[in-house]
C-alpha cells in the first residue's frame, strides 16, 4: 500500500475507533464486523458554495482545441511502491481490493455512480476526469504549464478522479454536463458539486449552456447539500 494511502488509513481509523467506544457493546461488535466502505470520491464542496462558485465562473465560449493532446496532461503518475493514480483510486473506491506486487488490482468489486453497475474485474473499471481532459484544455488549460497538467489529470485531493464503468466514461468522453449527465439521476447532485468544484479550484471557464445544466443539477441536491449521491 502507498504511503499516501497509509496516512488515509490512519485517519478513517481513529475516528472510527472513537465511534466504537461512544456506543453500545452489541452496537460496536456488529460495527467491527461490518465491512469499511471504500473511501470514494473526495467530497466536494456544498451545493450551496457550488452555487455561489459556480456565478463566479468565467463564462466563455470554448477555446481551440489547436495543439491539444492528452500527452500535455501527463497522467497515472507514479504515487509510490510501483503504483500510479490509476492504482491508487482503483483501491480507494474499490471493494476488497488485492493488487499484484506490481499494484495491479487482481481481484476486488467497484460500484459505479454513474450507471449503478457493480464491477468484478478492473479490466471493466476505468478512472474517470470529472473534468476531461480535452475539456480542460477548452477552458483555459492550454495556458497552463505542463506541471499544472499534470497535477490537474493526477489530482488525488479534490473530487476529479472517480472509478466508474468503463461503460459510462466511453459514454461521456470529453463532453460537459450539458451534453452529458450521469445516468443515475441520484448522483446529479454529487456529480455537479465536484465539477464545479474542480473548475473554482482551477480558474476554469464555463460555457452558457454548461452553466445552466450545471444550475439545474445542483438544485437536485437536498437542503443541506451534504449527501454524497450514494
Amino acid at each position: 500500500m502507498p504511503t499516501s494511502m497509509r496516512r488515509t488509513a490512519a485517519v478513517f481509523t481513529l475516528p472510527l475507533a472513537l465511534a466504537v467506544l461512544a456506543t453500545p457493546a452489541g452496537a460496536a461488535a456488529h460495527s467491527a464486523l461490518a465491512p469499511a466502505r471504500p473511501a470514494g470520491l473526495p467530497t466536494p464542496i456544498t451545493a450551496a458554495n457550488a452555487k455561489t462558485a459556480l456565478d463566479a465562473l468565467l463564462v466563455a465560449e470554448p477555446r481551440p482545441m489547436t495543439g491539444y493532446s492528452r500527452a500535455k496532461f501527463p497522467h497515472w503518475s507514479g504515487q509510490g511502491e510501483a503504483c500510479d493514480s490509476r492504482e491508487v483510486v482503483l483501491e480507494r473506491d474499490g471493494q476488497d481490493v488485492q493488487r499484484d506486487d506490481q499494484c495491479r488490482a487482481t481481484a476486488g468489486s467497484w460500484y459505479s455512480e454513474y450507471d449503478g453497475r457493480t464491477l468484478t474485474a478492473a479490466s471493466q473499471v476505468d478512472i474517470d476526469h470529472i473534468v476531461p481532459l480535452a475539456n480542460a484544455w477548452r477552458s483555459g488549460a492550454d495556458t497552463w504549464t505542463t506541471a499544472m497538467r499534470k497535477a490537474f489529470a493526477n489530482d488525488l485531493q479534490n473530487p476529479q478522479l472517480i472509478a466508474v464503468s468503463a461503460a459510462s466514461n466511453r459514454s461521456k468522453g470529453d463532453q460537459n454536463p450539458a451534453q452529458w449527465k450521469p445516468t443515475l439521476r441520484s448522483y446529479w447532485c454529487t456529480y455537479s458539486r465536484a465539477w464545479v468544484d474542480i473548475k473554482q479550484r482551477y480558474a476554469l471557464a464555463v460555457t452558457a449552456p454548461e452553466k445552466t445544466a450545471l444550475t439545474e443539477m445542483l438544485e437536485t441536491c437536498p437542503a443541506d447539500g451534504a449527501r454524497r449521491g450514494r
